[in-house]
């Protein structure tokens, strides 16, 4: 396994075996291991870029199996994020972003928070929820509607995150699939 130096330390340059593990599972058994997760702590985030992969069986077919997310810290304290398009070889080989590390193309932007019981986004309070209605995208941007709800996998491992996306159409939410995310490589602290 190829392995990259961070200001952290050593970081696995490919997913982990747990992350491929839990690439395998089923809806209802990711389910399981979405509702067993834990609340991450916001100030995990800021910084670092994760790899991800969406697990339903057609996000290769749209070229989406491997994506990825990065996160900052805006300047009045609050976590935001945003997406990194990736290129879709094994979850053996290293993520690359597109069209390339240095210049990756950074697009549907979201808040993160704490999962607010009195919003009408509350499903699951023990995840953090990120928001694509409030991370500035156009108005006729698709990803506006995303509401995603992560949780870390495993008390004892802060790398290792499971997501829940929904879309939002009017007050109504629909669950779409789950996706994966584990920190990969440091990333910009502040919104470029």
């Amino acid at each position: 396994m190829s392995a990259t130096i961070t200001s952290h330390g050593l970081w696995p340059a490919e997913a982990s075996a747990r992350y491929r593990e839990l690439e395998t599972l089923r809806m209802g058994e990711l389910e399981e291991v979405f509702l067993r997760g834990v609340l991450p702590a916001l100030d995990t985030f800021p910084g670092w870029v994760f790899r991800g992969t969406n697990t339903p069986g057609w996000a290769p077919l749209l070229g989406i199996k491997k994506f990825m997310k990065g996160f900052w810290r805006e300047p009045d304290g609050r976590v935001s994020g945003y997406n990194l398009p990736a290129v879709q070889n094994s979850l053996y080989e290293p993520w690359k972003a597109k069209p390339n590390d240095q210049n990756p193309k950074r697009f549907g932007f979201y808040s993160v928070d704490n999962v607010d019981p009195e919003a009408i986004d509350n499903a699951y309070m023990h995840s953090v929820l990120l928001d694509y209605s409030q991370g500035g995208n156009p108005l006729w941007d698709p990803s506006r509607g995303l509401r995603d709800y992560v949780v870390q996998v495993d008390a004892a491992n802060p790398d290792l995150f499971l997501g829940k996306a929904y879309y939002a159409l009017g007050p109504a939410r629909l669950a779409t699939s789950f996706f994966l995310l584990e920190r990969d490589r440091r990333g910009p602290e502040v919104r470029l």
